[in-house]
């Protein structure tokens, strides 16, 4: 598709999908370059642990909270909650919005906070409650975003639109309106987190509360989501965490969600919550549980083809890890990239993101993830989260370019890389891997030379040995396949054979399946049963040869691919 057409599609608001993935339209070029694949061969000494691999992926959010309870949510939830079932996180922004909910783009509203006439609160948990059941009942706890302002309590200029109008296309600015200000009344504020606490505990349990993390706002960092100075925003997350810890002493508090690793913003917010007078209680700092901020790649649209920005995503994130080791009070608490994604906008189409339907997002998916445990690992953090904001968008055109991991209830073959994730162990095993690029030069440059064949080899709970390989490439262009030989050594039990799954070109991508149908967007039932068999990931058995306690595989892995192989035995 030319970059004319694209814009004509964004200008018509995603009427019609963006223009098709690189490497699909590749075709034959793909098929032609396959046959000169490139040799690689990975090492993995199974005798020997390289530490630990915490489950950091299991968080995700969205924008637009009123989706988890509309049917494509819901179904999206229980893959979800599939994945590590009560321990997967969902944090999600506008839940104190004011509105009947009903969503749009980057807005969703609960209508949890109301005055009467006499000024006196009045609260309607009905809506908020709708969303959270919808959470849990699928295996799913929230990350729960104290936010936004809701229209009775703004302190918003006289005149100020409360709800934004912003749509794709318009300029980003626009989201800013009445919901951004701090309260007219902090003592209100206060009242409303401290209610709504109790509330949960009463609807959920105590036990069930405490296992929830909780945040305030989104980003207070940006003029687009705060409208006040940053010491308004200490004040502002003091009382609330004052009012959250009064109604629950033990609850898990932190923040700040910073958009970036949060420059002098986050600088103060780190020496506030420290050392500084809190505005709620008048004790130095305020409790915190954890430190969470946001980190984004930058992809460009170049001779026609999109180029991520991996290298910028892998510098923020060091960034944020540089700031939370600058407070040694703070250096060993928990950290949560609150958000972690290819860019930073989900609901915005355009040439440089058209790689979020097909195998560039799911790619680029593992082989950042890989390169943010190496670095929390190095840098000696205590990663806890790494959470995507990608969800879905209800009731949109069929692969509408949105970043989301299913379309229509379809997933996503993105979302296979987050299956692959839950089937790794723990435990970290060595490997040696000549094709994966170093963590420093993925960092200073990305992958432009060279594609990057990577590899992490784990132990799972079982003892079995499972291997995530990845083939991945900033350009969205065609380029050879990877012959992978996998050499396992000091095995305890040669294996009888192994399962492989595979996310690529061919496999679990509904993408591709539906550019074979001639891309309808209105698929008729059989047709969509189509596009869900080919969103799957499928099994397969592959051989191993095996000598004494080492043992052998060999597959094929097409640019973009990942693939995850899990051996029989021990």
């Amino acid at each position: 598709m030319t970059i004319s057409r694209a814009i004509a599609a964004m200008a018509a608001f995603m009427t019609l999908p963006l223009p098709v993935h690189a490497q699909a339209a590749a075709g034959k070029a793909g098929t032609a370059l396959a046959d000169t694949a490139r040799d690689v061969t990975v090492t993995v000494d199974t005798a020997r642990a390289e530490g630990k691999l915490p489950p950091v992926w299991r968080f995700f959010g969205a924008d637009e909270p009123n989706y988890a309870t509309m049917k494509d949510g819901r179904k999206l939830l229980v893959e979800l909650g599939k994945l590590k079932s009560g321990q997967v996180y969902f944090r999600a922004h506008n839940l104190l919005s004011s509105g009947d909910g009903t969503p749009a783009f980057k807005w969703g509203s609960t209508n949890a906070y109301s005055e009467g006439k006499d000024g006196k609160p009045v609260y309607d948990w009905t809506v908020v409650d709708g969303i959270i059941d919808a959470y849990l009942a699928r295996g799913v706890r929230p990350y729960l975003q104290i936010g936004f302002m809701p229209e009775a309590l703004s302190s918003a200029p006289k005149g100020t639109p409360y709800q934004h109008s912003w749509r794709p296309g318009f300029d980003y600015k626009l989201i800013a309106t009445g919901w951004t200000y701090p309260p007219k009344d902090y003592e209100k504020w206060a009242e409303l987190v401290r209610q709504w606490t109790l509330h949960n505990i009463e609807r959920y349990g105590k036990a069930e509360v405490e296992s929830w993390y909780f945040e305030v706002w989104n980003e207070p960092n940006s003029n687009f989501y705060w409208s006040a100075s940053p010491e308004e925003f200490y004040k502002l997350h003091d009382y609330a965490i004052a009012a959250i810890r009064k109604a629950l002493p033990s609850a898990r508090v932190g923040g700040p969600d910073v958009a970036g690793p949060g420059g002098t913003f986050m600088d103060g917010f780190l020496k506030h919550v420290s050392s500084g007078k809190n505005y709620a209680t008048g004790e130095t700092g305020t409790p915190t549980d954890f430190l969470s901020f946001h980190a984004k790649g930058k992809p460009s649209f170049v001779d026609g083809h999109v180029r991520m920005g991996i290298a910028t995503h892998l510098r923020e994130t060091d960034g944020g890890f540089t700031k939370v080791l600058s407070i040694p009070a703070l250096a060993g608490k928990p950290v949560v990239i609150g958000e972690s994604d290819p860019e930073g906008c989900a609901a915005c189409p355009g040439p440089q993101n058209d790689y979020r339907n097909g195998t560039m997002y799911s790619s680029y998916t593992a082989a950042s993830f890989a390169r943010i445990w190496e670095l929390a690992q190095k840098r000696k953090v205590n990663l806890e989260g790494v959470l995507s904001w990608s969800f879905e968008f209800e009731d949109q055109p069929w692969f509408a370019g949105y970043r989301q991991l299913s379309t229509n209830g379809v997933d996503l073959p993105v979302l296979n890389v987050f299956r692959m994730f839950a089937q790794l162990g723990e435990t970290k095993l060595a490997t040696v891997n000549a094709a994966q690029i170093p963590l420093e030069a993925v960092m200073a440059q990305g992958v432009q030379g060279n594609a990057d064949i990577g590899s992490i080899a784990t132990r799972t709970a079982e003892g079995k040995v499972a291997l995530l390989l990845w083939h991945y490439h900033d350009d969205d262009v065609a380029g050879p396949d990877a012959q992978v030989t996998v050499n396992l050594k000091g095995l305890k039990v040669a294996p009888a054979g192994a399962s492989l799954w595979r996310v690529d070109r061919d496999h679990a991508n509904a993408f591709a399946a539906w550019q074979k149908m001639g891309s309808p967007q209105s698929p008729d039932q059989n047709q969509y049963a189509q596009l869900e068999a080919a969103s799957r990931m499928q099994a397969e058995r592959i051989a191993v040869s095996a000598s004494g306690k080492d043992a052998r595989v060999s597959l094929r892995l097409p640019r973009q691919g990942v693939a995850l192989v899990m051996l029989d035995a021990q």
